[in-house]
């Protein structure tokens, strides 16, 4: 049962329903609209339309931050450390080896690495760091980096953007998540932040990581100095590059946390405007397959509600995540907790993997239980967070 619209937005609601593509006045007047419930309503259909099995999804991974020095200045960043700062860190190697061991005996298939835009190291030391890593653990799929990492790579190692993803490809680059985004238009992007790849930049990273037949995800952070008109852009620059190459997996949208950073004095959005801007992103992005819930920013309930609005996937748990804890952004859930979310939502929960196939019931079934022992053996549970 569709929630009957009001007027102004009726016509487009039906239209994404029917399955008809909106435009970008269409996502504008949705996102100035206040009727969360028919907008809401019209995305879980959109959403059951395109995924019409009894299963919502999960993954397990771990958030690596290899480093936390960046030449980049991003207002809206917490995490990051300049290139002179006490503060910097690179994580040694067997450290970093030692914190995936943790992640696969826990049942993960994926480690989530990223960094800052460090000043000295070439290619070859991140050859290096991907071939230790594979040949450690050779099933592991790295979902690495972000634009703003391989635009920076291509400047310290004078080379092409596709002979860099070619190299890290090669090394044992899997996947690329969609990091650095934040909202895809020039003018929000010289506002807040600099030296830090550009829109068609970014774009472009994608573009030729698909063309190498890399699958990737694409993310929007949003509530910070955005007009509703840019957050469509931005959903219109995803939407045409996927018409293009096809090689988004998903998208992931969450909310500025301003706490800790240079735009504190912004007010951050509530649930209100983070569970429209998603519904409103399923109607438009008729061509992305998956819509993840960030349950991270808003807490497991609005997380659980998400799956009612247009998201099909509760998003990655991970046994660490710095960045948005950093901004002063804290939600831990379990495994169980995830997993019961998807069923009091009225689905079987299922893990995957980052192409969005499912895990054989028995690999599912083991990382259910050395979480749950994980959980026994200590003394608070284990700090399963998502981003990206």
């Amino acid at each position: 049962m569709i929630a009957k619209a009001t007027a102004p937005i009726r016509d487009i609601l039906d239209k994404a329903v029917d399955g008809d593509r909106l435009t970008t006045d269409d996502a504008v007047r949705l996102l100035e609209s206040h009727d969360l419930a028919a907008i809401g309503s019209a995305a879980d259909a959109v959403s059951r339309r395109m995924h019409p099995e009894p299963y919502r999804t999960y993954n397990i991974d771990r958030n690596i931050n290899y480093t936390n020095i960046c030449t980049a200045v991003c207002d809206f960043c917490a995490f990051y450390r300049g290139p002179k700062s006490d503060e910097g860190y690179v994580l040694p190697r067997a450290e970093l080896l030692e914190k995936i061991q943790e992640t696969v005996d826990l049942g993960g298939n994926q480690i989530l690495l990223q960094g800052g835009l460090h000043p000295k190291f070439k290619l070859d030391w991140y050859e290096e760091m991907l071939r230790d890593i594979k040949s450690a653990f050779p099933e592991l799929n790295v979902h690495g980096f972000s634009p703003p990492e391989f635009y920076h790579f291509t400047k310290i190692n004078q080379l092409s953007l596709k002979q860099v993803l070619e190299r890290l490809k090669a090394a044992g680059l899997g996947s690329i998540p969609g990091g650095g985004a934040e909202i895809l238009v020039d003018r929000v992007r010289r506002e807040i932040t600099r030296g830090k790849v550009m829109t068609d930049d970014w774009l472009d990273v994608m573009r030729v990581w698909h063309q190498l037949g890399g699958v990737s995800s694409a993310t929007m952070m949003f509530g910070h100095v955005e007009s509703l008109a840019e957050r469509v852009e931005h959903l219109s620059r995803v939407r045409a590059l996927q018409d293009e190459t096809g090689g988004f997996t998903a998208f992931i949208g969450w909310t500025f946390q301003p706490e800790n950073t240079d735009l504190s004095h912004i007010p951050p959005v509530g649930s209100f405007e983070y569970l429209k801007t998603l519904a409103v992103s399923r109607l438009f992005l008729d061509n992305v397959p998956n819509l993840q819930s960030s349950w991270v920013t808003q807490g497991l309930k609005i997380g659980q509600l998400a799956l009612q609005f247009g998201a099909n996937d509760m998003g990655s748990l991970m046994l660490e995540e710095n960045v948005v804890a950093e901004a002063g952004t804290v939600h831990f859930l379990t495994l169980d907790q995830i997993r019961e979310a998807i069923v009091e939502s009225g689905f079987e929960p299922r893990q995957r993997n980052v192409r969005y196939e499912f895990v054989s019931r028995e690999q599912e079934q083991k990382a259910i239980d050395a979480n749950r022992a994980a959980i026994v053996s200590s003394s608070k549970p284990n700090k399963l967070v998502q981003l990206t």
